[in-house]
Parts: C-alpha cells; sequence; structure tokens
C-alpha cells in the first residue's frame, strides 16, 4: 500500500476490499469539492478503491464547465494515486417529439462527449469507458416543476443513437448509468441496450451478502433490457450507496457515493483494454464560426405576456452547434430586460421566453453564446413593442404552513 504523501507508479493491484470481496469504487463530481476543496486520492486509494467514475460532462453548458474543472484534475491525481478512471456524460433530453431532431441532438451531444474525451489525451489502459448518465426523461422543466417528459420511444432512440455514435468513435462500450424503474419505466426493452455494461443504482440493500442483487422487487420484476430470467439484473458496476463516510476516503464533503464491481479481474481488465488516440479533428474547436437564425419572433405583446423568439445555430458543416445558449440584449444598457426563461428545444435550438417587461420599445439583439468559447457568438437585430395589459386581480396570500422536518438523505442506506 501506498502512504498518503506517495504516488503510486502506475495501476494498483486489484484487491477486493469492498463489501462481499468485490472490487471497490466510488463516483465523484463537483459535490466532493466543498468550497473547491482537492480530493486526496491516495488516502482514498489505502482504504481499497480501485476506480473512481468522475463527472465530465453535462448536457447544460454552466454545469458541463463545471464538470470539466474538475474532470481533469481529478482524473490526473486518480490515476498518479493508481486507480482506474472513467467519466460519466449527464443528460438532458431535448424538447422536441420529431425523430430527425431527436437523432440530431444525440449525435451533438455524442459529439461533445468524445470532445470532451479528446482533451484528456483519449483512452488509456487505465480508463474505464466513459458512461451515459440517463436518469431523467423531463424535458421541459418551468420553475422546478416538470411541464413534459419525453416518450419511451423517444427516450430510447436518444440513447441507442448516442451509444454508437460514441462506440464507434472510441470502439469502446460505453455503460450505462441509471436505475431500475427508470430503465423499466422510460426506456423500452431491446438487445441492443444489452450489450453495453450497465451500471445500476440500487440502495439500501447490502453486497456484502451474496444472495442480494440491486433493484430487486419483494414481488415480481423490474423489466427492463438487463433484466435476467430470475429477476437479477446482468449489472457490470452497483451503486449501492450514496452515503460512504467522505473523510474516510478523502474527501471533503460529508458524503461520497459507493461502488462495487461485478466480477474479478481478468473482467475487470477486459473494460480497460483498447486505447483510442485522438485525432486532430477529435479536438474541440475554438470560437468555431456560428451562423444563427431567428426562426420567430414576437413583434408586439402586452405587460401581461412574454416576448417569445425560436433560435436556430449551426456550425459550418451545417450540424448545430454542441454548447451555449441564447439571450435577449437591449441596446440601452438601463432598459430592465425581464424575467428570461430558456427552454432547449434540440441541440443548436432554443426558445426564449422574456416576461416581466414594462410598457414601451425595445430595441436590441437576441444573441447566441457559448461559454466555453467552444463555438463563436452570433446575434440578431430585434425590435418589439410592449403595451400595458389589463391589471391582474392580485392572488390570495396564501396561508404559511410549518415548516417541514427536516429529511434524512441517508436513512436505510448503507454509511459505509
Amino acid at each position: 500500500m501506498v502512504s498518503d504523501n506517495v504516488i503510486a507508479a502506475g495501476p494498483l493491484q486489484l484487491v477486493t476490499s469492498g463489501p462481499g470481496n468485490r472490487i471497490h469504487g466510488v463516483d465523484i463530481s463537483k459535490w466532493q469539492h466543498p468550497y473547491g476543496k482537492p480530493i486526496n486520492f491516495v488516502k482514498m486509494a489505502k482504504t481499497g478503491v480501485r476506480f473512481v467514475m468522475i463527472k465530465g460532462s453535462d448536457s447544460q453548458s454552466t454545469a458541463d464547465a463545471e464538470a470539466k474543472k474538475y474532470l481533469i484534475a481529478d482524473r490526473k491525481a486518480a490515476q498518479e494515486a493508481g486507480m482506474y478512471t472513467g467519466f460519466y456524460y449527464f443528460a438532458y433530453l431535448p424538447d422536441t417529439t420529431k425523430k430527425t431532431e431527436i437523432i440530431a441532438d444525440a449525435k451533438a451531444q455524442a459529439q461533445k462527449t468524445i470532445w470532451r474525451l479528446a482533451e484528456l489525451g483519449g483512452y488509456t489502459e487505465q480508463d474505464l469507458p466513459v458512461a451515459l448518465d440517463l436518469e431523467t426523461n423531463c424535458v421541459r422543466r418551468i420553475s422546478g416543476i416538470c411541464q413534459k417528459y419525453a416518450s419511451r420511444a423517444h427516450v430510447s432512440l436518444w440513447a441507442k443513437t448516442w451509444l454508437e455514435e460514441v462506440t464507434l468513435k472510441t470502439k469502446r462500450l460505453p455503460f450505462v448509468y441509471s436505475y431500475p424503474n427508470f430503465l423499466q419505466s422510460a426506456k423500452t426493452r431491446s438487445k441492443e441496450f444489452a450489450k453495453y455494461p450497465l451500471w445500476i443504482a440500487a440502495y439500501g440493500i447490502h453486497p456484502k451478502e451474496p444472495a442480494n442483487h440491486p433493484g430487486m422487487k419483494s414481488v415480481g420484476c423490474y423489466v427492463h433490457s438487463w433484466t435476467k430470467s430470475d429477476c437479477t439484473a446482468d449489472y457490470t458496476i452497483w451503486q449501492y450507496s450514496s452515503c460512504g463516510k467522505g473523510s474516510k476516503y478523502g474527501v471533503a464533503s460529508s458524503r461520497i457515493d459507493l461502488n462495487v464491481f461485478n466480477g474479478g479481474e481478468e473482467k475487470f481488465y477486459a473494460l480497460t483494454k483498447g486505447v483510442w488516440n485522438p485525432s486532430a479533428v477529435d479536438l474541440l474547436p475554438y470560437n468555431e464560426s456560428t451562423t444563427a437564425t431567428l426562426l420567430s419572433s414576437s413583434s408586439s405583446i402586452t405587460t401581461n405576456d412574454s416576448a417569445n423568439f425560436v433560435v436556430d445555430a449551426v456550425r459550418p458543416n451545417g450540424t448545430h452547434v454542441v454548447t451555449g445558449s441564447v439571450r435577449f440584449v437591449s441596446a440601452d444598457s438601463t432598459v430592465k430586460t425581464g424575467d428570461q426563461q430558456v427552454i432547449r428545444s434540440a441541440s443548436g435550438r432554443w426558445t426564449l421566453k422574456v416576461s416581466g417587461l414594462t410598457a414601451g420599445t425595445y430595441v436590441g439583439y437576441i444573441e447566441y453564446f457559448d461559454e466555453s468559447e467552444t463555438h463563436a457568438s452570433a446575434v440578431m437585430p430585434v425590435m418589439f413593442e410592449v403595451t400595458q395589459g389589463p391589471t391582474p386581480t392580485p392572488k390570495p396570500t396564501p396561508t404559511k404552513k410549518p415548516a417541514p422536518k427536516p429529511v434524512d438523505a441517508c436513512a436505510g442506506q448503507i454509511r459505509n
């Protein structure tokens, strides 16, 4: 074993230190970096942890930039401490029912994943495959409440396309991360999905007991692409707790997700085979030129309405941009531009709703912008009128309810 101050030279020997004598792993994200504090991966390795899955990318631009910030440093430090690493892409699906747009969006998000992997230098034999974190089918959320869900057919089409694109480029089968109820209710069963290794989340069941399996019902089966005839899941990694004791594993947060690998050394090493070295075309562009088009816009509204704009943005090759967002900017910097809500209809297409405006004439532009600087910004001039609408009847003030008691998020979970 290594001391707290010694970095391992290459990967450590695999050990079965996890519950049930299994290979032990963790997964991490920004939440394991409270106040930007680093992770002590050498200390983590001393506990017997041998693989670390790191949040590496996200469909949403702000979350993606935050994930990238930690991925690069964490992967390097974890590998230097002798552990294997992988990264996961957190997916949000597009707000569309058109199959062509769903396919295009999945390909664009797969491209984003490939670019991120290329930024790391590709795959080495100390890398596990990337994982598709698919655990929500909400495509339209307003004020924290989901207003619209994608159908099972559309979720499956999107996932199938993303998985095929990443496999084609990297020559490794990606993991699929999800939980049993979502796999059953939100995706169609398919042998095509079953070929991808499953990383399943199922809490409250202890993997130290050989008879325990993740995602089992007390009666009947969860029926999904990885369900076997005895109702058990054909999984590769089991995330068995989100309540690992952070300090034990070298993180500053109070909690960390814990995982076990389903199999021995030979099966584990098989996942690390196949080096992928990115070529120049796989590298992330910088301020690549963008063509943005205003597909529709409001010309006149009342103060009770929202001004709506639909924007399309494409790359030089005609495919849609992979990242970025849109906003309304007034030509007069002293003018308040109201509340702006952006709904991603598909990759490179957004609906912008601007509400809470006072009466007057608004002159400015709709801007496509990309904080990651992958794609160049583009502007579209707009002008619209806002007239005073009728004063809405005030809503009665609701009776205040007593504050709910704090919920123990780790109740019933394994606190290893």
